[in-house]
């Protein structure tokens, strides 16, 4: 009933009103139409809790092992290899054979190491990718079978059994004269090769408290999250602890389900604002620009390059349009607030390299004429 009241008088007003008055009831419709109108104004700037946050408590947890590949084309470890042998013969001894460690040749079978990482909730019966790295000098594990293995967590414990073929992205070539190695012959991989034997999962029926952690610590982005949260919700049963953790009380939020709860938490749409924030990539050249960079007065000279960050005129003055920064000879002059891609620009055209511009970045950074985190990587 009340949609078609709604549409009955946007019809009217598209026969009565005038067009400023009717982009304006225009407006207000989709407004009110907008289930997150208080938290979500500008949709660029707008994500799930999901995207930001973890839950505390719920995570993956790694798992390593040692054991055996066998069935290599003469490309395991050579003699020199003690590991090898030595865990051979034991292999054979608990199956009721006895030989010699000194005597044994072990060119077709290569020492190795196993990961996993254990994903939340992970339930017995379940099967994870495994990947195994030779640890002798065996040349590749092409071909080569992994025998049973018992992956084991930080507290000692089995958690899983792996075992079978590997499939490895390398491979060696070679010729009468010559040889010729691809990509890594001596890692390999097993898609779904353990089995998991141990329930590592967090009961989650008993939680009084349910935190989540932001990635990126932020104490706007943290009460923001609060604040919709209780507004979803309409009572407050949310909380900002510190940059990183806000805490949700269960039995205030009238879902008995943890599940079901964070469910609903995490569709939430907030507004997060991007760090400010310059990653160089000093051997690619490569920089990234999060957030509002800007720049405060400062001069840098540099290998005969000039910069000059100036004050901004008074307020009495006309503004100006904003414009590429000029560039005289080997000098670049920038008005206060200018953004961090527009020296770059300048940087630029006047055929700086990548060394000289993370040193200017640097320089800037340590004038303070630059507002933002600076991360070299």
């Amino acid at each position: 009933m009340a949609s078609r009241l709604l549409i009955s008088g946007f019809i009217w007003a598209t026969t009565r009103l005038r067009p400023m008055a009717l982009r304006l009831l225009f407006a207000m419709l989709l407004i009110m139409s907008s289930p997150y109108r208080l938290y979500a104004a500008d949709p660029s700037q707008s994500v799930l809790i999901r995207d930001v946050t973890e839950v505390e408590g719920v995570r993956s947890n790694q798992l390593i092992g040692y054991g055996l590949v066998v069935g290599l084309h003469s490309t395991g470890d050579s003699q020199q290899t003690y590991l090898t042998v030595q865990t051979l013969a034991n292999a054979m001894q608990r199956m009721g054979v006895q030989i010699v460690p000194s005597i044994v040749v072990v060119k077709n079978v290569a020492a190795v190491f196993v990961t996993a990482e254990l994903p939340p909730f992970a339930r017995p019966g379940m099967n994870l990718d495994i990947t195994i790295s030779s640890i002798g000098d065996a040349r590749s594990l092409e071909g080569g079978v992994l025998l049973l293995t018992a992956l084991r967590g930080v507290d000692g414990e089995v958690y899983a059994q792996g075992q079978g073929a590997l499939t490895i992205g390398g491979y060696t070539q070679s010729g009468p004269t010559t040889s010729k190695l691809t990509r890594h012959p001596t890692v390999g991989r097993i898609a779904e090769g353990a089995i998991v034997e141990r329930d590592a999962s967090v009961d989650l029926s008993h939680f009084q408290t349910v935190s989540l952690l932001l990635r990126d610590p932020d104490f706007t982005a943290a009460r923001n999250i609060a604040e919709a949260i209780n507004h979803d919700f309409a009572k407050p049963i949310s909380r900002a602890v510190d940059s990183r953790r806000i805490e949700i009380l269960v039995a205030d939020s009238g879902i008995a389900s943890v599940p079901i709860l964070l469910s609903r938490v995490q569709n939430l749409a907030v507004e997060v604002k991007p760090a400010a924030k310059v990653v160089v990539n000093e051997r690619t050249g490569t920089i990234v620009l999060g957030g509002d960079v800007t720049l405060s007065p400062v001069v840098i000279m540099q290998a005969g390059l000039t910069i000059q960050i100036q004050p901004s005129p008074p307020a009495s003055l006309p503004p100006t349009l904003p414009t590429a920064p000029p560039t005289v000879g080997q000098a670049i002059q920038m008005q206060e607030g200018s953004s961090v891609n527009e020296l770059l620009k300048g940087l630029h055209t006047i055929g700086a390299s990548s060394q000289d511009i993370l040193a200017i970045l640097q320089a800037i950074k340590a004038a303070g004429g630059l507002q933002a985190d600076l991360e070299v990587i």
